[in-house]
């Protein structure tokens, strides 16, 4: 038989959720044919076949949260023949976790397994944990050496240390929250550093409803953008007016050549993202980001791209943006975006953003004040382009106008700073001059 194992799915990426299993037993599984579905606090993936055969067991079932190298199903080789597995560093599915059993039914506590006997807390220079393991134990002053690690070789696992900084020890099941009629029944384990993204609200339970869970995605979203906005950075938004009228003109001249050359539509978001790497590079502490009191100087331009998708958001990162034309440009917002949606992106490519642009624009919003996307200091929101009577040399013109929001962490990042980064952004754009085939 072949083992099937949850991928490594990054550095950082230590267990992930089943979510759909797009093969069942019994199926023909060509090689690199998605065979499941993933979700992890970074990145929805699908999981391709590392050989053909025929799926003969599945050992963990949708909504199993499992860590990586366990063994989730076996096939039997193409050829009828038997690989062996990477039997050494595979290890079984665990149990997995069980559903509300209706939709209508509060979620059900989930109980731990009994725990092995934990290994004792590793020496500082020995501690094996993810980055943001050691992200959320500088945030909050924990010595890691102090940690008991569960995971494979006792790697420290955000659980470990969630489980440490409640009371210590191994991991423990599920906090029961006070009772309160009508709340659900079981809690989860409040992150580190105090704050809760899912406060009960037992008032909302009235009338003709039904309950679902939140999705592995949504549950990161929630979490990433309450620490961003209520426990790590105090947020301040700027919106300039910028006359688009030169860009819209650019693309209405080169649009057709462009897409005959380059077989793909030209949109606004390259023009955007080449003023503000030039911005960027002018006033680099936007660049930045704030590691405890150190500032951290990125010397690359990384900048993430809000994509929305059906089940959720995601931020790829186009790296290296100050060294990309418009036709890069705009060839890795396509690349990114449609990967994102057909769930093929990387967790790497979901990481290392010096700096972050939503376009809700898109949607029709005019302007916005967005949440900052940490670890970065600032993230640009861009309004739809429309036409509006503005003054031009004293006359009323008709011009086409957006309004670009510049949110701040105002720990580093002052008003005065965010108005000069944006009145940067308006002068290019405003006096565009770069070719755009």
């Amino acid at each position: 038989m072949i083992d099937v194992v949850m991928p490594q799915m990054g550095e950082s990426i230590v267990e992930g959720t089943i979510t759909k299993w797009l093969k069942q037993v019994g199926d023909k599984v060509e090689k690199d044919e998605a065979l499941f579905e993933i979700s992890t606090d970074k990145v929805d993936s699908e999981v391709p076949a590392e050989h053909a055969g025929i799926l003969k067991e599945i050992l963990a079932e949708e909504g199993t949260v499992v860590a990586i190298s366990t063994v989730v199903a076996r096939m039997e080789a193409a050829d009828g023949s038997s690989t062996p597995a990477p039997a050494a560093e595979a290890k079984p599915a665990a149990a997995p976790v069980p559903p509300p059993a209706t939709p209508a039914a509060a979620p059900a506590p989930i109980a731990a397994a009994p725990a092995p006997a934990a290994p004792a807390p590793a020496a500082a220079g020995t501690v094996r944990s993810s980055p943001l393991v050691r992200r959320m134990a500088r945030e909050q002053g924990i010595d890691l050496g102090q940690v008991t690690g569960t995971g494979q070789g006792g790697r420290i696992s955000k659980k470990d240390l969630e489980a440490f900084t409640a009371g210590g020890g191994a991991p423990k099941p599920a906090v029961a929250a006070a009772a309160t009629p009508g709340a659900p029944a079981g809690r989860p384990v409040m992150p580190s550093g105090g704050y809760d993204p899912f406060p009960a609200a037992p008032d909302s339970r009235f009338g003709d409803y039904y309950v679902e869970p939140l999705s592995t995605m949504r549950k990161a979203i929630a979490e990433h953008m309450v620490r961003s906005m209520h426990h790590t950075a105090p947020h301040v938004s700027m919106i300039h007016q910028i006359d688009c009228t030169p860009i819209v003109k650019a693309r209405a001249a080169a649009k057709d050549k462009f897409q005959q050359q380059n077989g793909t539509k030209l949109t606004f978001m390259p023009f955007f993202l080449k003023a503000a790497a030039i911005a960027l590079k002018e006033y680099p502490t936007v660049n930045a980001s704030l590691d405890g009191s150190d500032v951290v100087m990125h010397r690359d331009i990384n900048i993430g791209m809000a994509v929305a998708l059906d089940w959720g958001l995601m931020v790829p990162v186009i790296k290296h943006a100050d060294n990309l034309s418009i036709v890069g440009l705009q060839k890795a917002v396509n690349d990114l975006a449609e990967r994102a949606r057909q769930k093929q992106l990387k967790p790497d490519e979901l990481s290392q953003s010096t700096f972050s642009i939503s376009n809700y624009g898109g949607y029709g919003s005019i302007f916005g004040t967005p949440a900052i996307n940490q670890p970065n200091s600032c993230l640009l929101g861009l309004g739809a382009l429309h036409k509006a009577p503005i003054v031009v040399d004293d006359a009323i013109a008709i011009r086409t106008i957006c309004y670009a929001t510049l949110t701040i962490d105002h720990r580093l990042v002052d008003g005065a700073l965010a108005a000069m980064f944006l009145e940067k952004m308006r002068a290019v754009i405003e006096n565009w001059s770069e070719s755009v085939l």
